[in-house]
């Protein structure tokens, strides 16, 4: 069974975490699988996408602690390039890693009994990711968020900013879809372009620009040129990059 589904309605890419039985907890399974998610929405004809989860107890609780992954590579606009717009639709718990999902996508549509949380100062473990909250949300509530760790309402995340919507549970969906099928009707350029001049304004914390960085060298390191520049340079011939 896929740890993360793709379905396209309407045009839109519904992308679901599905671990319902371990509550989506973020695996490196997961995480690969979310990426190829990730790459196949930037690359195809979807012009919006949704980021949801299976069951309703849990959006998910996190990386899973018996084979936690690294969130950067399969994390939004950090790990994958996407200059698309996405939709969170958060049920549950959406606990560490997969707040930082969140917080790297466009819009939120919440539940109305789902709950944020940050614990990780009380694990004694970070990646970092989470310091560019403080750039989409005030300051002080950012700094109560991340580093006391206690639960954040729906209600509480909608008045700091970090939600757009709240629904009913069995509304959620309806809810994010209404946003995603607006979107999907407009200037993709517009849009494209307005989400990429806003991640430059939005402030980047270092693990953001690290991960960003990593990215792109990495694509360097698995391209054809690469491959093509070693394998000249060993039949000492000129190479021939074709940019990809």
């Amino acid at each position: 069974m896929s740890n993360v589904l793709y379905e396209v309605r309407d045009g839109i890419a519904i992308i679901t975490l599905n671990r319902p039985e371990k509550l989506n907890a973020l695996s490196i399974e997961l995480g690969h699988e979310l990426a190829a998610a990730w790459e196949r929405f930037q690359s195809g004809p979807e012009r919006a996408a949704i980021l949801t989860a299976a069951g309703d107890r849990a959006f998910s609780v996190g990386a899973d602690l018996t084979d936690p992954p690294e969130i950067w590579p399969f994390a939004p606009g950090v790990g994958v390039h996407v200059d698309k717009p996405v939709v969170a639709a958060v049920n549950g718990l959406c606990v560490g890693g997969a707040f930082i999902l969140v917080q790297f996508c466009d819009l939120c549509v919440m539940s109305e009994t789902a709950t944020f949380v940050y614990p990780e100062a009380k694990i004694g473990l970070t990646g970092g990711l989470i310091t560019s909250l403080a750039a989409r949300m005030p300051h002080k509530l950012a700094m109560e968020f991340m580093m006391v760790g206690e639960p954040m309402t729906a209600q509480r995340a909608y008045e700091a900013g970090l939600v757009n919507q709240i629904t009913a549970p069995d509304a959620l969906m309806d809810a994010a879809m209404d946003y995603a099928t607006k979107l999907a009707g407009l200037a993709p350029m517009v849009l494209s372009t307005i989400k990429r001049h806003v991640a430059e304004v939005l402030p980047k914390g270092p693990s953001e620009k690290a991960g960003i960085a990593r990215r792109d060298l990495q694509a360097v390191r698995e391209s054809d040129d690469f491959r093509e520049g070693t394998t000249a340079f060993r039949e000492k011939r000129p190479p021939q990059f074709k940019g990809k």
